[in-house]
């Protein structure tokens, strides 16, 4: 068996129900084709490095999963069948990778933005930008 990943990045509007729907149809192209789903996780939403289809932010979600050496041709078609045009209007882009058999299956992402609600100074503190931060609450910055 060989193991294999894909991004996802659909677009920022997509509900729980179209990423549902996208898993499902997903893990049943997989199981046609004698594979079996590992996981499938929806890392969140984040900025873009640059718009896509007139979007600045990205809904990601990462699979993995195992199919025989054998079918690796017909996955290929399959994911295009199945993202590019079926969910064509939700999925902007996919990436499939495969993975070394001794690969780690461990991430460390960054926090997506719909996950992480923050204050103004923990960000600014993030960004090294304490300088802007008021000693006082009631207190305004001033120029000067």
């Amino acid at each position: 068996m060989a193991k294999y990943e894909v991004l996802l990045l659909a677009v920022p509007e997509i509900t729980k129900s179209e990423g549902s729907n996208i898993e499902s149809s997903f893990s049943q192209v997989i199981s046609k084709i004698k594979g079996r789903v590992i996981s499938w996780e929806r890392w969140g939403k984040y900025l873009l490095a640059y718009p896509i289809e007139g979007n600045d932010y990205g809904v990601y979600y990462l699979t993995r999963f195992d199919i025989p050496e054998s079918e690796a041709p017909k996955l290929a078609n399959e994911l295009k069948s199945l993202l590019a045009v079926k969910y064509n209007d939700i999925v902007m882009r996919y990436l499939t990778s495969r993975l070394e058999n001794e690969t780690s299956l461990e991430y460390k992402k960054p926090a997506p933005l719909d996950e992480t609600p923050k204050g103004v100074d923990e960000f600014l503190k993030e960004n090294k930008m304490e300088g802007l931060i008021s000693k006082d609450k009631g207190e305004e910055l001033t120029n000067g």
